[in-house]
């Protein structure tokens, strides 16, 4: 794609409306250094030096296509608590649409607390609840979405496991979004890989893909091809997009040969939420017209930016631009 096209593209993001419906979670980070090990058990003591939120799961899905210029609705479970009130104020000050969640007495809000010392994970600790929601919750949300479609121009379905997406979620949207002819990605979960009927782009990384297509040893590019048309073909799906590490992208189209894209990352610090910047930007250039070659292209861009940040990053309209400008030099 030329400089004028990759420009025109990411220009047209400001003017698109995008939903991300999934696991949505609050991300909490203590932060310390350890100068002893505890006389009453052998673990480090932890001396906090300060402490901050994210939102985590579907949740950063979302501020990444925020950040990339796009106006974004969130719909999501959250419980009737404080950590959901300190999930809202992330999406708040991302200027994220919140008034589409399904707040819940249900369940809590999911919300993980990562100790980290000397940029050491010390240890992590999760509150959730993951099964199956109820049927008046789900409904709740199948009627939130159905309200929301109509005013977006594209979906992401970001699914971490924990009961929100479901078969019925899925078919219904799918059959909404055709019927307005919009796109609908997923960043999948292995455990419900086979959900993910007729989407327009599923995009697991290697190993989700290997586990989503029963597949455990791959040795070279013709391996993941085989693998690639294997889920294709069972998943019903327009195209697929595995994310393979260093070794870039393949992306695979129904009756069309495999693309593999190369990476475009120059030093590698932390992959720690590439995969939410990758199905951001993959779907906002879909949503924008482009084809889906130059789409994962463009998505490659980005990760190649975002892989050279410390911590879950995202990547800003203006870093996109800079990095699009900087390869065509």
């Amino acid at each position: 794609m030329s400089l004028a096209s990759s420009r025109s593209l990411i220009d047209r993001f400001v003017r698109l409306k995008v939903l991300v419906i999934g696991d949505l979670m609050l991300d909490h980070f203590i932060w310390g250094t350890v100068s002893r090990i505890s006389p009453e058990a052998p673990v480090p003591v932890v001396q906090v030096t300060h402490e901050n939120d994210m939102a985590g799961g579907a949740g950063n899905v979302a501020i990444n296509a925020a950040a990339l210029g796009a106006e974004v609705y969130v719909i999501g479970l959250v419980g009737q608590d404080a950590t959901a009130a300190r999930l809202i104020s992330k999406f708040q000050e991302a200027r994220i649409r919140t008034e589409y969640l399904v707040r819940t007495h249900e369940r809590p809000t999911i919300i993980k607390t990562r100790i980290i010392a000397q940029h050491q994970q010390v240890v992590r600790f999760d509150r959730e609840k993951k099964d199956d929601v109820p049927l008046e919750v789900a409904k709740a949300l199948r009627d939130q979405i159905e309200q929301v479609l109509p005013h977006v121009d594209a979906v992401v379905l970001s699914d971490y496991a924990k009961g929100v997406v479901s078969p019925s979620l899925i078919r219904a949207l799918v059959l909404a979004a055709h019927r307005r002819g919009i796109p609908v990605t997923v960043d999948p979960k292995m455990e419900n890989f086979s959900y993910y009927q007729q989407v327009t782009c599923v995009t697991p990384n290697l190993k989700e893909a290997m586990e989503g297509g029963g597949v455990h040893t791959i040795r070279n590019d013709e391996d993941v091809e085989r693998l690639g048309e294997k889920i294709l073909k069972k998943l019903k799906a327009d195209s697929l997009l595995i994310t393979r590490g260093e070794k870039g992208m393949s992306l695979f189209e129904k009756k069309k040969k495999p693309v593999h894209i190369p990476t475009r990352a120059r030093e590698v610090f932390d992959v720690t939420g590439a995969g939410d910047t990758v199905i951001s930007t993959l779907t906002l250039a879909l949503a924008a017209g482009s084809g889906l070659r130059a789409a994962a292209e463009l998505a490659n861009e980005a990760a190649g930016i975002v892989v050279g940040k410390l911590g879950t990053a995202t990547v800003t309209r203006p870093e996109l631009l800079k990095a699009v400008r900087n390869h065509h030099d």
